[in-house]
């Protein structure tokens, strides 16, 4: 857990001072300047050490911490191991999920990956374990991952105020979709929602937690994903909310009750369209239709399936806003099309 005191901005270097003092700063993280309602307010990271006030400020936990780029870099920490062939292929990036390290290693430095993850583990010493990432593979798009160093794959990872449990081999969780997720947690209030591919509940539970729709249909296929889907309900106490459903969206899906789908899949997501559209209410509503498609092709490809889907169902479409949501390889973009669609009047 990733603590802070809150306090108001003129009383920041006071504090920072005090807690330099007590040798309970963290140096690891920034100090984040925030402005709420309230006014302009800093966040000082503290650790365990500092207890539950200092100076009568409440210290609280902290939602997606920032850290300070590590004094040292893995090159250097890796520079008395490797040649300088070597050191050219040594990693550059590496993403942390919860407590977990999750990195690529070349095949070239096989001999070194023990090496690698023991530095990494100096570098953040907060985290427990790393793992070599392969990529993914097979219909349910799962992690090719080995553990390299460290007590277990299971974490607990905090974003956006939302608790996500997963094992970081069984299921994938796209750090580059975090603004998206931040966004469809600001809609569907009151609303009737069918998230058609949940995951462990990547815009279930934040939708859930933030927008407190009336119900949330949640689908998944991959009984890993599904269990831990499950547990995230109950781990972010939106039970009265959501209700999971282990299955094929094409068939599991429910027909003429939604005022919004989310098609949170890349792949081939467009052979999903027809239940999707039918998974609105009759009057119509909101699809956010995700799709991975050559940049070339990014504005218009996406749009015209939803529209050939709607019209082949007697439904009109209006192109809300399409969305670049990151790089997904090499020339090709993930995209998001939110799209309303409503009945065709005679």
């Amino acid at each position: 857990m990733y603590r802070v005191v809150r306090i108001q901005s003129e009383k920041g270097e006071e504090i920072r001072e005090k807690a330099i003092a007590g040798k309970f700063l963290d140096t690891t993280r920034k100090i984040r300047k925030l402005q709420i309602r309230e006014g302009t307010f800093l966040e000082i990271p503290v650790t365990e050490a500092a207890g539950e006030t200092i100076e009568g400020f409440p210290v609280i936990e902290q939602e997606d911490p920032e850290f300070l780029k590590p004094s040292s870099s893995l090159k250097e920490y890796m520079k008395d191991f490797l040649s300088e062939t070597e050191l050219v292929q040594v990693p550059s990036g590496w993403h942390v999920l919860g407590d977990i390290i999750i990195v690529t290693i070349p095949e070239s430095l096989d001999e070194k990956k023990f090496l690698i993850a023991e530095a990494l583990l100096s570098i953040y010493p907060k985290c427990r374990s790393v793992v070599r990432d392969f990529g993914i593979e097979g219909q349910f798009r799962q992690p090719k991952r080995e553990l390299l160093l460290g007590s277990g794959t299971e974490t607990i990872h905090k974003e956006h105020g939302c608790f996500f449990k997963q094992d970081v081999t069984k299921v994938m969780y796209s750090k580059g979709n975090l603004e998206e997720r931040k966004r469809m947690s600001k809609l569907g209030k009151g609303e009737i929602v069918v998230d058609m591919f949940a995951g462990i509940g990547y815009f279930s539970i934040p939708m859930a937690v933030h927008s407190r729709p009336k119900r949330i249909t949640s689908i998944e296929i991959n009984p890993e994903s599904f269990a831990y889907l499950k547990e995230n309900i109950r781990l972010n106490q939106v039970e009265n909310m959501i209700t999971p459903i282990l299955g094929d969206c094409s068939q599991a899906a429910p027909e003429g009750e939604a005022d919004r789908v989310i098609m949170g899949y890349v792949g081939t997501t467009h052979h999903y369209l027809e239940p999707a559209i039918k998974a609105l209410r009759k009057s119509g509503g909101i699809l956010h239709y995700h799709e991975t498609v050559p940049e070339s092709l990014a504005r218009t490809r996406p749009e015209e399936r939803i529209e050939k889907a709607a019209e082949a169902m007697g439904k009109k479409v209006e192109i809300l806003e399409t969305r670049r949501i990151k790089k997904y390889s090499p020339g090709v973009l993930h995209i998001v099309v939110d799209a309303r669609i409503f009945e065709q009047k005679l």
